[in-house]
């Protein structure tokens, strides 16, 4: 990769260059139609300008003003602009959209102020590189026309253009899962010995202090916002916070006594779930959103992701969620990890797995609530509680589901 400046990241040779001439957008572009189902996801809803002179935007998502927009166009290679769509996807803070140009589909987005620094974007932008270079499956990153780079910064934000992938959703398949096990799992070894030119973020949901001090926060936090219910259910929130602390140290002291500490460490994901990936059939096409990278033990990552490939939820109602996992989908996707040459867990990491699935149920509970009181649209209280039920049927079972793995 070339020497990256603090406002920008070179694109290397191996990223993504569009072929064509100037873009052609005099007017503002038209809102057209690219065909549904090929988003990143599940598909993609058209969605109209939010206001005089905006593209995209709408449901208090940011939006690009048509001048914006031109001006970034113009620093790319795309050849004629046919159509322009909305993606109505992840950050509301990071507008996205669709660019049907004759040189082929693309997704332009706008970094979230608190995403956008540059050191933070060229570390990002220079993994996905590595990855690319040696045919991990991802959107590659479109350089700029005059300089190649990688990231376009204008009037103090930060744009990324990317290749524009087809796929579907994770259809809940046993297959689908072994198959996103398995990418993890080439994930970790195309990084093992990976060395970044830029300092990695480090720290995780393991024994997290941010952890420690949310949970203390919920209280206040849930008096605010639900007051009603912590005049009728105060004692019982305070007994399901305490049951989660407590439950949260203990599993991190577990993990620690394994030896987690004494493992070498990499650069993992450590946002692997199945939203974060696009299917054809019941394989992995593309794996996006590498903002989370970080320096930690290829553990704590892959039981993130046999947690997230396994757990079952379902309705608004939290209270009608199953405690047990899937535990099918559970060993398909530590099998599919174990399936890539010189990648097999050690048993040590295998027993740590129970342990680190409830840190990271009870982490990406828990900070949510204590900022806003709710976990996305639901209850955060309710929440809670169906956490507690999901955290006692994992300390229950910790034992089967190493034996599971083992067998």
């Amino acid at each position: 990769m070339d020497q990256v400046k603090p406002t920008e990241a070179a694109v290397s040779s191996g990223a993504g260059s569009a072929a064509g001439g100037s873009p052609d957008i005099a007017a503002p572009p038209t809102l057209g139609g690219a065909p549904a189902g090929s988003a990143m996801g599940s598909g993609m809803t058209q969605s109209e300008p939010s206001g005089a002179g905006t593209i995209g935007g709408g449901g208090g998502r940011s939006s690009f003003a048509a001048d914006e927009l031109a001006i970034v166009l113009s620093h790319y290679d795309l050849g004629r602009i046919e159509a322009i769509q909305s993606f109505p996807r992840g950050s509301r803070k990071a507008p996205k959209l669709i660019i049907r140009a004759d040189s082929g589909l693309y997704l332009l987005k706008r970094r979230a102020r608190g995403k956008d620094d540059p050191f933070k974007v060229a570390f990002c932008h220079a993994l996905q590189m590595h990855l690319a270079e040696r045919q991990f499956p991802l959107p590659h990153l479109i350089g700029t026309r005059d300089d190649n780079n990688s990231m376009l910064q204008w009037k103090g934000a930060i744009y990324e253009l990317f290749e524009y992938i087809k796929g579907t959703s994770y259809d809940n398949s046993l297959e689908a899962t072994t198959d996103s096990g398995k990418i993890l799992s080439l994930f970790h070894k195309l990084l093992k010995e990976y060395e970044p030119e830029y300092e990695p973020p480090r720290g995780s949901y393991h024994a997290s202090r941010h952890v420690a001090s949310s949970m203390a926060a919920i209280p206040k936090t849930l008096s605010k916002t639900d007051p009603d219910s912590i005049q009728r259910e105060g004692d019982r929130m305070r007994e399901v916070v305490r049951f989660l602390h407590s439950s949260y140290n203990a599993a991190a002291q577990r993990v620690n006594e394994i030896g987690l500490g004494d493992w070498p460490t990499q650069i993992v994901h450590s946002d692997w779930h199945p939203g974060n990936m696009l299917f054809r059939g019941h394989r992995v096409v593309a794996v996006i959103d590498y903002d989370a990278a970080r320096i930690q033990q290829r553990i704590i990552d892959a039981a993130n992701g046999a947690l997230q490939f396994s757990i079952l939820g379902g309705g608004d109602d939290p209270a009608q969620w199953p405690d047990y996992i899937d535990e099918s989908r559970y060993k398909r996707f530590l099998r599919g990890y174990d399936s890539v040459p010189d990648q097999v867990l050690s048993k040590a990491e295998v027993r740590c797995i129970p342990w680190l699935m409830i840190e990271a149920l009870i982490a990406e509970s828990v900070i949510p609530i204590a900022a806003t009181g709710s976990f996305a649209r639901l209850d955060g209280m309710g929440f809670l509680k169906m956490v507690e039920r999901k955290v006692r049927w994992l300390q229950e079972h910790a034992d089967s589901l190493v034996a599971a793995v083992d067998a």
